[in-house]
Formats: structure tokens, C-alpha cells, sequence
């Protein structure tokens, strides 16, 4: 029997952009619902703004949450290459998806994506994290979601699966598969939501295409202290082959040291609070392979959560790429098999369509990254402390992290120290 293929690529994150302006507004929870830039085949009907529930972070969802963060990443992570994955992006479109499964389909994603938290009460932890993220004029996160179908005398779509994704993830829903600009629709959509930073997500849509889940995630933010010219100065990288090129560096006093007895590194914070660039350098006689595979989610999590607060002498190279991966693969390998399976697959409450059973037949994960000095702001930090012996105490040496080898980076939420992007930069253009 011939399977319906549904798509939900395009995990779209699209992408990370530091130091840079014109990031949308538009956050996940005020979606437009303007059909004219998209085609006439909008499902008016759908409301996107309904009242739900919503649950506030708690210690067993956010704990889920770093481990998933890590564990995908483990998975996604190329040896070789610069990659960066955002974990918030692909949970937010599994998490639409598990919505329309039901049986040991629906298990396999609720033990993935919640530990064990049931569905409906991982919609709400979503729901509520993602509404409280910080979105500030300095730091904008945008987080977009939308669906394409199919619907037709052989396919059918159910309302209440799209209605459950537009009441607790915002979704924009489009009924144009079968429209011939559908592929256009879908591009322009995806290079407007990740301020042109991604702008071709799919080629063609193949006539047993039922569905396009899509994600995109976009932050945009300056630094709480910027970098003064005479900070930029050109040093040597050494990349993941053990060759070395000279490129631009970025130096500055940091005063958040982090280590974790397999590698050092420290955080940056961005204008407004709400989020900061953490980076870990593996010690030298640790390959930064073998050092990604130790991470877990806690461990992590515990790091950043007791950073020290002493003067770090930081050193960081600018550096921007793109990145895509298809993690059918790794999402496999990390307990969802039978969602892309012809013969397990059980998709049955997003719909039905009499060419055969509904899987899950792509995930690609697209982003891009650039982290220089531009977009930020002159800042100062003043250190003061206090004594009652009347003797001024020495002043701690201060650490010393130097990024000039492969290193990890995330971009965290301060609130939970959870990564929105994590990544690694193993070469420098």
C-alpha cells in the first residue's frame, strides 16, 4: 500500500542572528492572520487566539527540556563542520505533530519530547514557556509556526488537530498544497518569518505530500557591552583538521567564569537580561567529539546555573555560517522510529487519506548564525565591594579562555539557563 508522506521539514529554525537589526516582532502567540501575502486558501476559520491553559516552568519540564536539548544535539552534531541545531524549534514542531498521533506512535513522542509528560500537559508547558520568553527591543526572539496541507476527495485533514496546533502554538494554517504557487507561498512565508536570513526551504511539493509543519525561530540581539575597535584584533584559529588561519578575534573582560572539569569557557550577556552567549572550550587533550558525547542535559544545565562570578579575559572570533540537516536519522536513533514508518506509523488523529497510512517522511533543520561586533551598544561594568576591616583584598587573577580551537556555544534563556541554539564552530572562513 502506498504511503502518504508528511513532511515536517523545515524544522525551519531559521536561524540565529546576533548583533543585527530588523528581526521580526511577531512572536509565537500573536500570529498574523493576513491571507493576502500567502494566497486565498487561508483557513480563515481557525481561530489562533483562543484562551488555553498554560503551566509555568517546572522543575521536571525544564529538566526534560536540557535533556533533549543535548541529546538531539549529540545527534545532529557534525564531526567535521561548523553545525548549530535550535532544540526549541524542533520540540515546538514535533510537539504540533504528536497532535495528530495516537497509539505507540503517540508514546514513542510523548516519552521523546516530555519524559514522560503526557501531551496535553506538554502543550500547556509550551504554551506557557514560549509566552514568557523575554522579547525585548534589544533582544528579539520571534517564533513563528504554520501548516500546509492537502485536502481534497483523498485526503482529508481533521479541524480539531489543526484547531489544538493554532490554539497552543499559534500555527498559521493553509489549505494550498495542491495550489501550483504552493512552493513559492511556502518560501516567501519562510524568508519573511527568519528576516531573510533563509529564504528557499523546499524545491517542489511531490503529489503524495500531504502535509508541511513549519518552524522558524529567529533572535536577534546586541550585546549588553559591545566591542570597541581597538578590541578586534586578527590572531590565529586552529580548526578541527589542525590547520591553522588567521582571522578576527574579539577580546573583553567577561565576569562569568564556567568550567566543568572537562573544559572552561564563560558567559556573555545580551542587552535587556533575558539572554547570554555561552561558550566551552574542551581542555586540550580532550577532542571536542569526545567532550560533546559527555554532555548531558543536567550537567549542563548545572554549569551554567553556577557560573562564578570572577573577571574573565575572553577571546572569541566573529564568525557566521548556514547549516542544514535532515534528522529523520537522529530522531530515529533517539526513540520516534514508527513515526516514519509506512507500516507503524499511526497518525490517525491528524487525518485520514485513502492512498495509505500517514508517516512522517522528512525533518530538516535549517539555520544560520553571524556573531561580530556590529548591533551593539557602549556599556560599562563597575565592579564595587565592600569591607569593614579597612583593608583593601586581593584581587583574584583573573581566568583566561581563549577561543581559538573548536569550542561549543549555546544561546541561553537566563531564567532556566535552557539553550535556544546550541552549536559548535570547528573552522573559520
Amino acid at each position: 500500500m502506498k504511503s502518504v508522506k508528511f513532511i515536517i521539514p523545515l524544522l525551519l529554525t531559521a536561524a540565529v542572528m546576533l548583533g543585527a537589526t530588523g528581526c521580526p516582532t511577531q512572536n509565537f502567540f500573536d500570529p498574523s492572520n493576513d491571507s493576502s501575502d500567502w494566497g486565498s486558501d487561508v483557513l480563515t476559520s481557525v481561530s489562533t487566539t483562543p484562551p488555553v491553559d498554560e503551566k509555568s516552568d517546572e522543575e521536571i519540564f525544564t529538566d526534560n527540556m536540557a535533556d533533549f536539548a543535548v541529546k538531539l544535539f549529540q545527534k545532529s552534531v557534525s564531526d567535521k563542520q561548523n553545525s548549530m541545531i535550535s532544540p526549541l524549534s524542533v520540540m515546538l514542531a514535533l510537539a504540533m505533530t504528536a497532535n495528530g498521533a495516537d497509539g505507540k506512535t503517540l508514546a514513542q513522542m510523548e516519552t521523546l519530547l516530555g519524559g514522560g509528560i503526557p501531551l496535553d500537559q506538554l502543550n500547556e508547558y509550551l504554551y506557557g514557556y514560549a509566552k514568557n520568553l523575554p522579547n525585548e527591543s534589544k533582544a528579539k526572539l520571534g517564533i513563528a509556526n504554520s501548516i500546509w496541507f492537502r485536502d481534497s476527495n483523498y485526503v482529508k485533514v481533521y479541524p480539531e488537530f489543526l484547531q489544538k496546533n493554532a490554539d497552543y502554538y499559534g500555527a498559521e494554517v493553509f489549505e494550498t498544497l495542491s495550489n501550483p504557487q504552493a512552493v513559492r507561498d511556502i518560501n516567501n512565508w519562510a524568508k519573511e518569518k527568519t528576516d531573510g536570513m533563509i529564504d528557499n526551504i523546499i524545491e517542489k511539493i511531490d503529489g503524495d505530500s500531504m502535509m508541511y509543519l513549519i518552524n522558524a525561530v529567529v533572535f536577534d540581539a546586541e550585546w549588553q557591552r559591545g566591542y570597541k575597535t581597538y578590541e578586534i584584533k586578527n590572531d590565529n584559529f586552529t580548526n578541527i583538521n589542525g590547520k591553522t588561519k588567521i582571522t578576527e578575534f574579539m577580546n573583553s573582560s567577561e565576569y562569568r567564569y564556567i568550567e566543568d572539569g572537562r573544559a572552561i569557557g564563560f558567559i556573555k550577556p545580551y542587552a535587556g537580561g533575558g539572554y547570554s552567549f555561552a561558550a566551552l572550550l574542551p581542555n586540550k587533550d580532550i577532542p571536542i567529539g569526545e567532550y560533546i558525547n559527555s554532555l548531558t542535559g543536567a550537567g549542563l544545565v548545572h554549569t551554567l546555573r553556577n557560573a562564578q562570578n570572577i573577571e574573565v579575559i575572553a577571546t572569541m572570533p566573529k564568525f557566521k555560517y548556514k547549516y542544514s540537516v535532515e534528522m529523520k536519522t537522529a530522531l530515529s536513533a533517539l526513540g520516534i522510529p514508527d513515526a516514519f514508518s509506512a507500516s507503524r506509523a499511526d497518525f490517525s488523529k491528524m487525518g485520514t487519506a485513502l492512498q495509505g497510512p500517514i508517516l512522517i517522511h522528512d525533518v530538516l533543520h535549517k539555520t544560520f548564525i553571524a556573531v561580530d561586533e556590529l548591533g551593539t551598544r557602549a556599556g560599562a561594568i563597575t565592579a564595587v565591594a565592600t569591607t569593614v576591616s579597612g583593608i583593601m583584598p586581593e584581587k583574584p587573577k583573573p581566568k583566561i579562555v581563549k577561543l581559538n580551537r573548536p569550542f561549543v556555544f549555546a544561546i541561553i534563556e537566563n531564567a532556566t539557563n535552557l539553550p535556544i541554539f546550541i552549536g559548535t564552530l570547528m573552522d573559520v572562513s
